[in-house]
């Protein structure tokens, strides 16, 4: 699974924005994400923008002086940059533009492959499954997935809040919600303790978030959960055994810890990364001086030169 956050998306349509038309002076914004990727194209090259149905209807967001040209002093013919998150957006727009007449450069910002049919330009090869951060709520792995509470649907308890008695109880009834589910859930994960099933199941069913399953941590207390310190353990073994593809955690340590024990993806909405063992790893290893990269540079050598030489270069310089 690929992830792109807004940062991610931004800084590649920067580096990208060279390939445009050099003399592009209209971004249209096409359905499927294309209106985000529009605005912080059309502030990068400081040009106006459109949506789609405006663009179609001759209207656009103007910004200073129209282009006139300068045999008639009529509007200047513009040049059109049309984008799209994805090649699925792409393709929705280009028939309707097509039947217009209108010239319009297609471009996706992310495409399975580098050429598509569907458009005049991919910005970035990211093949599937993929999820972005202004979508994950909507995204089908949803239905499949493990999904964390506090952090994610609703906002964190408080210190005061969180005192395992009657602060939190009003808390369970009131927490404002925070990223809010367009598709079924497959799996609620948290560390909510058990005893407090009825009051989440009530708000949950009071914002409207359908879900499969709900697991709580079975503790006595508050006090108990953090002499343990099961937060990150619990979570990573529900999720371990499931057939879920994918953890959707708030909290950047909880993230790192479920990924490394269960050895599969976790969306980590701290940090804005996808996380998976092979990752945190390789992370760890780059981390450590010396030696790691020395045994590393020692495999490459053979790898190129192959043992037999290698081992004639050690009696060489042996000498």
């Amino acid at each position: 699974m690929h992830y792109r956050s807004i940062t991610d998306l931004a800084d590649m349509l920067q580096h990208n924005l060279h390939r445009l038309p050099r003399d592009t002076d209209l971004v249209v914004g096409l359905p499927e994400g294309g209106m985000l990727a529009a605005n912080i194209l059309c502030l990068l090259a400081n040009v106006p923008m459109a949506d789609l149905e405006s663009f179609l209807a001759g209207r656009s967001f103007s910004v200073g002086r129209t282009k006139l040209d300068p045999a008639t002093g009529a509007p200047a013919p513009q040049r059109v940059v049309a984008i799209a998150v994805t090649e699925e957006g792409v393709a929705h727009a280009r028939a309707r533009l097509e039947a217009a007449g209108l010239d319009v450069t297609l471009v996706a910002a992310y495409g399975p492959v580098p050429d598509l049919p569907e458009a005049d330009l991919v910005l970035e090869t990211l093949p599937e499954p993929r999820i972005f951060q202004w979508s994950f709520m909507q995204h089908p792995v949803l239905e499949q997935a493990c999904v964390d509470i506090d952090g994610v649907l609703c906002l964190d308890p408080t210190q005061a809040e969180n005192d395992d008695g009657a602060a939190y109880l009003q808390f369970l009834a009131s927490a404002r919600p925070l990223y809010r589910p367009t598709r079924r859930i497959g799996t609620l994960v948290t560390s909510r303790l058990e005893k407090y099933r009825s009051g989440t199941e009530a708000w949950l069913a009071a914002r409207g978030i359908s879900y499969g399953r709900l697991v709580m941590l079975d503790l006595p207390s508050q006090a108990e959960r953090i002499r343990l310190g099961a937060h990150g353990s619990f979570k990573a073994e529900v999720y371990r055994q499931s057939e879920a593809p994918l953890f959707i955690e708030s909290e950047n340590r909880q993230a790192r810890r479920i990924a490394e024990l269960s050895g599969k993806p976790v969306l980590c909405l701290e940090s804005h990364r996808l996380l998976t063992a092979g990752m945190l790893s390789a992370e760890q290893t780059a981390a450590q001086p010396g030696q790691p990269a020395l045994r590393m540079a020692k495999a490459l050598a053979r790898g190129l030169l192959g043992p037999s030489r290698v081992a004639s270069l050690k009696r060489k310089f042996a000498r």
